[in-house]
């Protein structure tokens, strides 16, 4: 089992906080394994079993504590002296009014309470109004190439990192996926994820009236990762003789999506006015995997893709991440967390005097100190002014920038 360190490490100095912490990210993604891996270092801290209460919400035994109340007795029933409790609850979407459970046993026990859910709304709504400023929010990804590295280490693997990037940008990182030796089998298990994210956490949640019109806005978005998208061109694009969707429904459609945790919608930030720019955001997928299952082959896809690639990694690292605009142009990525920040350029090749000028030149308009990088495949560096250039798979592989 791959130890998911990269969130534990951010996770483990709350494990006795108060704070309600909060996992979420898409369907399959590891959450679950990563709430495993806590409850053994507690247990390996010396916290007896009857003090660690687990449910997962998608196990049958626990379907009547979908109901709050039943909750509430269940978990009341197992606290059973003054001493700290932890409270795992995984894919807790699932309990109607579940807030209202989590926010009495944190104000009323001395608990360390920690959730997971397959929505990025997890946070708002009714949740944000009972545990306004008392959460702390993870966002769980699919295994970064580092992660995949380590499986395949772990199952005795001898390829060569070129051969684990080009498996990783055409399969992504679902665990699931990744533990599959041949093809055949990645591509069902994938398909039956997507499947199943599109179903449950999309179809059946917002009860959506037409799934046809909702699986083709979401291929549409799928398959244009890292480009600027918006409902009307969707709508435009999507409308014909024989059917029609109107913008606000393909705005609808892209909200879904979003809670889904399959793909981002990132907003332009203007660098030299320092503010949002509204309408103009890019839309990136969250696992490689879904781009390769519903695109077809065009020219530029590894472009698309190193761009894509590079943004999961970000978010996997728990930055904050914004496409810079200047007044020459536009850069790939601003990167914040804590007091960091730095830039990154992302492209598939330096392949000529061109697009060595794009990619380096776009920094030109940005006169700050911060740290400025190139992200390209190309195995020699042309490191220039300052900027940084580097391999993808060095970059996927540093654990300490910038």
């Amino acid at each position: 089992m791959v130890k998911r360190e990269l969130y534990l490490k951010r996770i483990r100095p709350f494990y006795q906080s108060e704070m309600i912490k909060v996992l979420t990210g898409i369907r399959r993604c590891g959450k679950s394994t990563i709430i495993q891996q806590i409850i053994q270092e507690l247990r390996e801290n010396d916290v007896p079993d009857n003090r660690i209460i687990y449910i997962n919400f998608e196990d049958y035994q626990y379907r009547k504590l979908c109901d709050a109340d039943l909750l509430y007795e269940f978990v009341k029933r197992k606290i059973v002296d003054n001493a700290k409790h932890y409270l795992l609850f995984d894919e807790i979407q699932n309990v109607n009014q579940f807030e209202l459970v989590v926010n009495s046993f944190r104000a009323t026990h001395d608990v360390s309470i920690f959730i997971t859910g397959s929505n990025s709304k997890l946070l708002s709504g009714e949740l944000a109004t009972h545990l306004g400023g008392r959460t702390l929010a993870f966002r769980i990804m699919p295994f970064t190439f580092s992660e995949y590295c380590s499986l395949q280490s772990e199952m005795q693997s001898s390829k060569s990192q070129k051969l684990l990037l080009d498996e990783y940008m055409k399969w992504g990182g679902f665990p699931l996926v990744c533990k599959e030796p041949d093809e055949s089998s990645k591509e069902i298990i994938l398909s039956n994820i997507y499947d199943s994210v599109v179903l449950k956490d999309i179809i059946m949640r917002n009860k959506v009236a037409s799934p046809t019109m909702l699986e083709k806005v979401l291929y549409y978005v799928i398959a244009n990762s890292s480009t600027t998208v918006s409902g009307n061109s969707i709508a435009a694009t999507l409308t014909d003789k024989i059917q029609s969707v109107s913008a606000p429904t393909v705005y609808d459609y892209l909200r879904y999506i979003e809670e889904a945790c399959i793909c981002d919608k990132v907003p332009r930030y203007d660098i030299r006015g320092k503010k949002a720019l509204a309408f103009e955001e890019k839309v990136y997928v969250s696992d490689l995997g879904f781009f390769h299952l519903k695109k077809n082959r065009v020219k530029d896809e590894y472009r698309y893709l190193v761009e894509t690639i590079c943004y999961n990694e970000l978010i996997s690292r728990g930055y904050k991440v914004y496409i810079g605009k200047t007044h020459k142009g536009e850069i790939d990525f601003i990167a914040e967390r804590n007091k960091e920040k730095f830039y990154v350029q992302a492209a598939y090749l330096l392949s000529d005097e061109r697009v060595i000028e794009r990619e380096f030149g776009a920094y030109d308009a940005i006169h700050d100190h911060y740290p400025k990088y190139v992200i390209t495949m190309d195995r020699m560096t042309l490191t220039r002014n300052g900027i940084i250039h580097m391999n993808l798979i060095d970059f996927l592989l540093e654990q300490n920038m910038p």
